[in-house]
C-alpha cells in the first residue's frame, strides 16, 4: 500500500501523540500511589505501544488486521481503594493523574476522529477507527476507577 506524503505526515503525527501517551502512562504508572491504578496505567501504556507499532506498520505499507481485536475493557471492574470521604494526599494525587489522563484520551480520540478522513484506504480508516475506540475505552476504564474510588 502506497501512502501519499500527506498520509505519511498524518501517521507520523499520530505516532508522536502515541509516543507521548506511552511516556505519560509509564511516568504515571511509577507515580500512582494505588497499586491497582499503577496496573491500569501499565495496561493502557502497553495498548498505546500497540497503537504506535500499528502505525509503524502502516508507514511500512502494511495494515494490521483489527477484525479480531478486543475492546480493552473486558473484565475491567475496579475495586475500591479510596473511600468517598477520604481526602488524603494520595487520593488527591491519584485523582489528578486520572483526570489528566482522561483529558489526554479525549484529545487523542478526537484527533483520530478527524484524521481518519485524510485516508482513501478503507483498511487504514478501520485501523484508525479501531484505535480511536480503544482510546475511548481507556478513558472509560479510568472513569470507572474514579467512580469506584469516590473521585468522580
Amino acid at each position: 500500500m502506497q501512502l501519499t506524503e500527506q498520509e505519511k505526515t498524518v501517521i507520523k503525527d499520530l505516532q508522536t501523540q502515541e509516543q507521548t501517551c506511552i511516556e505519560k502512562y509509564r511516568f504515571y504508572e511509577n507515580s500512582a500511589k494505588d497499586p491497582q491504578l499503577k496496573n491500569l496505567f501499565h495496561r493502557i501504556g502497553n495498548e498505546e505501544q500497540e497503537h504506535f507499532d500499528s502505525l509503524a506498520q502502516v508507514l511500512k505499507g502494511e495494515v494490521p488486521n483489527v477484525e479480531a481485536a478486543r475492546s480493552g475493557m473486558e473484565g475491567f471492574s475496579p475495586t475500591t481503594t479510596y473511600q468517598a470521604g477520604d481526602n488524603s494526599e494520595n487520593k488527591r494525587h491519584d485523582q489528578f493523574l486520572c483526570t489528566d489522563t482522561i483529558a489526554t484520551e479525549k484529545l487523542v480520540s478526537g484527533t483520530y476522529n478527524t484524521e481518519l478522513f485524510a485516508f482513501g484506504a478503507a483498511a487504514i480508516r478501520r485501523l484508525l477507527n479501531h484505535i480511536q475506540t480503544e482510546e475511548q475505552n481507556h478513558a472509560e476504564m479510568i472513569y470507572k476507577y474514579k467512580t469506584a474510588n469516590g473521585m468522580a
